[in-house]
């Protein structure tokens, strides 16, 4: 998220209008608060998964996003709530896909001896992880690697693959940028 919101400071085709989390004290919130952009916290603890996602649109429909990015956001969300924002929500996922979807990717990785690694930015879609890639960003499997080793090299890819794939979708663009 810092760096979405870093790289549209610039000459980006869009600007961020929200910042939302389910978890209130989300580090995420702070920063995005002490760049100017409205924020917004749904606790999803204690709420139905229909109760949490009609009080996560409230929000979102007031801030009219042409674009909505998940980034760190570990909930599931229902076709219905997916649906609301058809074509116009974005996820980073910590895997090459379509191998890997879900949890638990550099493990994954690692157990089947790949040689690399990475990650893609897909459409979001009713089906967990399986939306249009938009981008994609390898990284090398190295000898000793750690999931903590490789989940580094490809958070450092995260922080460039989805600020370039945003820029190029807000701009209408949807050709994949692989990096």
């Amino acid at each position: 998220m810092a760096a979405l919101l870093a790289d549209m400071a610039g000459d980006h085709p869009g600007r961020p209008v929200l910042v939302a989390s389910n978890v209130p004290g989300a580090g995420g919130l702070r920063r995005a608060a002490e760049a100017g952009v409205p924020v917004a916290a749904v606790d999803h603890r204690g709420l139905s998964r229909q109760a949490f996602e009609a009080a996560l649109l409230e929000p979102l429909r007031a801030a009219r996003p042409d674009v909505v990015c998940l980034a760190g956001f570990m909930r599931v969300l229902t076709p219905e709530f997916v649906a609301a924002f058809a074509g116009r929500m974005i996820n980073i996922h910590p895997s090459l896909l379509p191998k890997y979807p879900g949890l638990h990717t550099h493990a994954r990785a690692l157990a089947a001896g790949d040689a690399e690694a990475g990650c893609s930015v897909h459409e979001v879609t009713a089906d967990l992880d399986a939306g249009p890639v938009l981008g994609q960003a390898r990284v090398p499997v190295l000898p000793g690697d750690t999931e903590g080793m490789l989940a580094g090299r490809v958070l450092q890819a995260e922080h460039r693959l989805y600020p370039a794939v945003l820029r190029r979708f807000a701009a209408g663009d949807r050709t994949p940028v692989m990096i």
